[in-house]
């Protein structure tokens, strides 16, 4: 595994004019740095900085002969401050929203040295990350994959994020009952009737679908801390280029990157319908700017389950 690297940043100013010190940590992969284009991959909610190798999250999408190539690219991916990977936890997680993030990875990229990146791929909430770090530094990339994501967080996703709040702050179970709700939201119920077909399990005297919850709440909840899962909803729905309309739209236009959006069609989360409005407008000005989309009847884990169809969307754009 790509060995675990730290950026230390003292006195970074926050969106709110707090002024904090951080631990920044991040993972390369491929190529040594400065020898090769870049690739920086954003994560999203519960994910990491490892996207590759054995145990990598995305690794069936990085690495050795893959759609990003490690024997072509370096690869660099951070950790978001807080999400516990490296064993850093931010207990004031509404001291910060998803910009302060990202000026902290363009603080990040600094301290590389890393002035231009060859592409910035980034899945749901590392997706609208990077959205907004191409809004605060415009020709910061070539190219920009957005993949289920969008640059805002819209009312629903907003709503569902004050859902999670209530069960991390209100719940005895915090983590895991905030998990299972959320599973709601990253699949469809086509997905479920394909998969569970209202099967039970007889040995627990429950359905299926039930018992697969519980499961995903259980292995969350073992390998996530409550802070970090309370900073993570808090980015969520933070997501917003426009700084709650202080900015018009237009502040996208600027971007100079190639734009390759993917949506998933069934996406309960970051809605297809949003992504095609987000090409249709940046389309007027950008001749850059492509949508492609996810077939799935899996909702918004499509991004990290069709890995094929992710590919010939990358592939037919890039």
């Amino acid at each position: 595994m790509s060995k675990l690297e730290h950026i230390q940043i003292p006195h970074f100013k926050l969106e709110i004019g707090k002024t904090v010190t951080l631990k920044l940590s991040y993972q390369l992969f491929g190529k040594p740095l400065g020898s090769a284009p870049i690739v920086l991959v954003n994560h999203a909610l519960t994910g990491n900085s490892n996207v590759s190798g054995a145990d990598g999250w995305w690794k069936d999408l990085i690495g050795t002969a893959r759609v990003i190539d490690t024997q072509v690219y370096t690869v660099l991916a951070f950790n978001i401050p807080g999400n516990g990977y490296d064993n850093f936890i931010i207990e004031d997680y509404k001291s910060f929203v998803a910009k302060d993030i990202a000026a902290l990875f363009l603080v990040g990229l600094k301290a590389l040295k890393i002035h231009k990146l060859f592409a910035i791929i980034g899945g749901s909430l590392g997706g609208g990350i990077a959205w907004e770090m191409l809004v605060l530094k415009p020709d910061l990339a070539s190219h920009f994959i957005p993949i289920a994501t969008d640059w805002k967080a819209t009312d629903w996703l907003i709503a569902n994020c004050q859902i999670q709040e209530q069960f991390l702050v209100n719940s005895s179970n915090p983590v895991h009952d905030a998990r299972m709700h959320a599973m709601l939201c990253y699949r469809t119920p086509a997905s479920f009737k394909e998969r569970f077909q209202r099967t039970k399990n007889t040995d627990l005297q429950m359905f299926n679908v039930e018992s697969w919850l519980l499961h995903h709440g259980k292995k969350l909840q073992e390998r996530y801390q409550l802070a970090s899962y309370k900073l993570m909803n808090q980015l969520l729905k933070t997501i917003d280029v426009t700084k709650g309309g202080e900015y018009s739209l237009k502040i996208l236009d600027g971007i100079q990157a190639n734009i390759y959006i993917i949506g998933v069609n069934s996406d309960l989360f970051f809605t297809a319908e949003e992504n095609r409005e987000t090409q249709k407008y940046l389309a007027l000005t950008h001749p850059n700017v492509t949508y492609n989309e996810i077939h799935s009847i899996h909702g918004h884990d499509a991004f990290l389950i069709e890995f094929e169809q992710l590919e010939k969307n990358y592939f037919r754009n890039f």
